[in-house]
């Protein structure tokens, strides 16, 4: 059904609206940012996922050493190329956005100004919020973005007039959800358990116990280990003994995560503090969900290749031939008369309507 409306609208549109689409097609920048049909939007979106991937890259190979200290300088580099991008396309969503001020207080136009702002703070200096645990957290955020563009991608999925391949493109927006899952508890399982052994947290906490012993000598029979800094959790305020700190680095925690996500359970690392245990809870939830989902799927894809396109729910063709007139009238393919006249059509009325032209 839904291909007899498109070949109907396009029929009509190509007599009577050949001047619209020229004059729509002018204006590039503005179909970057607002024309999900595009190929210009596509190509955009292909590069902001890219610059995403290779800051949550950077962003784990912030926390391996000694990574970190030898390729400081590219990691900076790459931080500052993302950022500008990131700035480029959150200024053309909010320049372009219907409601500019619905845009910057909304959850996504919040999310795009998070993953930017930390890097401005640094690079202003302002020591006051110069926390680099904090900065790391909040630039994670960015992540989300791919969210975003999975959002998007279903959005396209209803209003395009051609779809390349429903299949591939809800695998593709399984991946970015998982990737985006991975990512997002890594790396706050880093932060809130992994940084209380960090290297700068032990030496911290060393010289506090330094100091201490200095002001308070131990007993003569006090055994060494009490002259040693042992992390703890600041809730519960169990010990985290040095054979349990499995979440040195993001890229360790990301393989807790994948183990996790994935139910395997091989049981070589575990939470040990209650912050990590609330992220452990949420990510095992997120992973039976994306099981689901990925089962969803692997099961329509079989049923398709079994049976073909007969499956197809025919309950869904009103609702996609009204997304498809909806994106006509938005883009001045039609008028809003016509695209009324053409949703109350049959199915046999549109064949009829086709064989004239």
């Amino acid at each position: 059904m839904t291909f007899y409306v498109l070949r109907l609208l396009q029929k009509e549109s190509q007599m009577n609206t050949t001047a619209n689409v020229d004059a729509h097609s002018d204006n590039l920048i503005k179909r970057i940012f607002t024309d999900p049909t595009s190929e210009a939007f596509r190509v955009w979106v292909g590069l902001v996922n890219f610059w995403i991937f290779v800051s949550c890259i950077a962003l784990a190979g912030e926390t391996v050493e000694p990574y970190a200290t030898v390729h400081e300088r590219l990691f900076n580099l790459i931080e500052y190329a993302a950022v500008a991008f990131f700035t480029i396309d959150y200024l053309g969503n909010l320049y372009f956005s219907k409601d500019r001020v619905k845009y910057f207080f909304s959850f996504w136009g919040l999310v795009d100004l998070v993953s930017i702002l930390p890097t401005y703070l640094m690079i202003l200096n302002l020591t006051a919020l110069q926390g680099t645990k904090v900065f790391r957290v909040l630039r994670v955020v960015r992540v989300l973005r791919v969210l975003k563009m999975a959002r998007i991608a279903l959005q396209q999925i209803q209003t395009s007039v051609r779809t390349s391949n429903p299949i591939l493109t809800n695998l593709r927006i399984y991946f970015i959800a998982l990737f985006s899952v991975v990512m997002i508890s890594s790396t706050l399982m880093y932060y809130v358990e992994g940084n209380l052994y960090s290297p700068e947290a032990l030496e911290q906490g060393q010289a506090l116990l330094d100091e201490q012993i200095k002001a308070n000598p131990l007993p003569a029979d006090a055994p060494p280990e009490a002259s040693k800094f042992m992390p703890t959790d600041p809730i519960s305020g169990n010990p985290i003994p040095e054979d349990k700190r499995f979440y040195t680095s993001i890229p360790a925690a990301m393989w807790w995560c994948i183990v996790t996500l994935t139910t395997t359970g091989y049981g070589d690392m575990f939470p040990l503090t209650f912050g990590g245990r609330v992220i452990a809870g949420i990510t095992m939830l997120f992973g039976l969900v994306l099981f689901g989902i990925l089962l969803n799927i692997v099961g329509k894809t079989i049923m398709v290749m079994l049976f073909g396109e007969s499956l197809k729910d025919e309950d869904s063709a009103p609702a996609t031939r009204e997304a498809i007139l909806r994106m006509m009238v938005q883009r001045e393919w039609i008028s809003e008369h016509r695209a009324y006249e053409v949703e109350l059509m049959s199915e046999h009325d549109i064949k009829d309507r086709l064989k004239s032209f």
